[in-house]
């Protein structure tokens, strides 16, 4: 994702019987030395590291690059850093920024209602342990991802669709923590890592070759054990990674199709067209009159 976004959302009476409802959704890039928070955000979550803040609601942030620090009345500062997620809660007093000198990126989700009040009180997520590591996770990404498209679009019923992402993200943070064995191999930690960076940025040019010196791994290495993990090619699970977000797209906004192509890295529409149709079995234009929500015109 490459530009900021966020969005408070104003939750109905119909939310509120569904159970669990959605705040806030949102990503910020912040470069190094840059102010933060670099938006304008309403004064009730306005945020400043020596005064803090206290929220009403639920929240899980994400960082997927870079590093920083995190407190709050119950957590001294601890450093804080890609593939970390952390909690704030109801009526804590909190505080989180970026290193001056690394920046960071966030996703946020900001949610209520009953049901997430009667799973905290179970204990699954502790106050006094806010901050979970995640590592290297491209399906969290896929999830906040998911919810931001799905909010930009605000279809009728979104709010009861993001609020089943919103549950998503919470099992599966629950799982990072709790459920699942930490993995064998460097190799492993160091593909993982990989992926994550090709779901953080696909929309871009990517080369493997400076991938592989980014996790540090000689490139031969990094191709022969990324398709022994995932079954695929690393250039392979690159483009399976654009044509799926491109089904979203045509499924989810009234983007035309050369924009689709453009937003998930293809510069050629007739080349992105040729690929999606390989793949599928149909063309992006044909998709998207066959789904429905968005006919072409």
């Amino acid at each position: 994702m490459a530009r900021n976004y966020f969005k408070y959302l104003t939750i109905s009476p119909t939310e509120h019987q569904w159970g669990t409802y959605v705040t806030s959704v949102g990503f910020s890039k912040v470069g190094s030395y840059h102010q933060y928070p670099a938006e304008q955000h309403p004064e009730s979550h306005h945020l400043t590291w020596n005064k803090g803040r206290i929220l009403n609601d639920y929240y899980v942030v994400f960082i997927s690059k870079g590093k920083g620090l995190y407190s709050s009345d119950l957590t001294p500062p601890t450093e804080i850093g890609a593939g970390n997620c952390f909690f704030l809660f109801p009526g804590v007093r909190h505080r989180y920024k970026p290193n001056a000198k690394f920046g960071w990126e966030e996703y946020w989700v900001g949610f209520n209602g009953k049901q997430i009040q009667y799973l905290m009180k179970q204990g699954f997520f502790d106050e006094h342990s806010p901050i979970i590591e995640v590592g290297f996770n491209s399906n969290i990404l896929t999830l906040f991802t998911k919810m931001i498209e799905i909010v930009k679009a605000s279809q009728i019923g979104y709010a009861q669709q993001i609020s089943g992402i919103a549950l998503q993200i919470l099992g599966l943070i629950n799982t990072k923590a709790n459920h699942e064995s930490p993995m064998n191999s460097l190799d492993e930690k160091l593909i993982a890592k990989a992926k994550h960076i090709m779901q953080d940025s696909f929309e871009h040019s990517i080369s493997m070759e400076a991938l592989s010196r980014e996790l540090p791994m000689g490139y031969s290495t990094f191709r022969k054990k990324f398709k022994q993990i995932n079954g695929h090619s690393p250039n392979q699970y690159l483009l399976n990674l654009r044509l799926e977000r491109a089904q979203n797209l045509l499924n989810m906004t009234a983007l035309n199709i050369s924009e689709i192509g453009h937003q998930v890295g293809f510069d050629n529409v007739f080349y992105f067209s040729k690929l999606f149709k390989k793949k599928y079995g149909i063309s992006p234009k044909k998709y998207r009159m066959e789904s429905i929500i968005y006919p072409q015109e």
